[in-house]
């Protein structure tokens, strides 16, 4: 069975090198990377009394695993004042959470090498359990600093909507 329906000739899977975060109808500037979409449902074991010395296993409760996203710091606040609709410290007795919209659905889209929309996953009632400004300074090193947000969730599920491209053929000028 062929693995991609429109475009018969591509043999490797999608990179993951190519995506984009979308919130409140908007895309998130800077992300640099998110962690799996991970789901796991319990295994509960039960057998009657006159059954013979066998388990049987059924499923139980589904969670779904809290999504972590990276980007390097910069003016962007979006991080920042999603996290501080959680907690926001200094607001007042009774402000510091905003019950009204500190859950988001946000959708999550991976492109193709063209830059071709290829899969998109729906991630809904998303929340700030954990919020990195900064990460640990080194004056003697080298990297980019990079800023976390965890977002716990209630599930996601593949936009149906959004199906293969048909990828272009290019052709190499003589």
């Amino acid at each position: 069975m062929a693995q991609f329906t429109v475009n018969t000739q591509r043999f490797d899977p999608y990179k993951n090198f190519k995506f984009r975060l979308k919130w409140d109808g908007r895309y998130v500037a800077g992300v640099s990377k998110v962690s799996a979409l991970k789901r796991t449902t319990e295994v509960i074991d039960h057998r009657s009394g006159g059954d013979p010395s066998t388990v049987v296993r059924a499923p139980g409760q589904s969670k779904y695993e809290a999504i972590t996203l990276e980007r390097g710091v910069t003016h962007d606040r979006d991080f920042e004042q999603w996290a501080n609709k959680v907690w926001n410290l200094g607001a007042g007795m009774g402000a510091e959470v905003s019950l009204r919209d500190f859950r988001k659905d946000i959708i999550l889209e991976l492109y193709n090498e063209s830059g071709q929309l290829a899969v998109a996953y729906n991630i809904y009632r998303c929340w700030v359990s954990e919020y990195q400004a900064l990460p640990e300074l080194d004056a003697s090193g080298n990297a980019v600093a990079i800023q976390t947000l965890k977002l716990e969730n209630e599930g996601w599920v593949r936009d149906v909507a959004v199906t293969e491209p048909s990828e272009p053929v290019y052709t190499v000028p003589e």
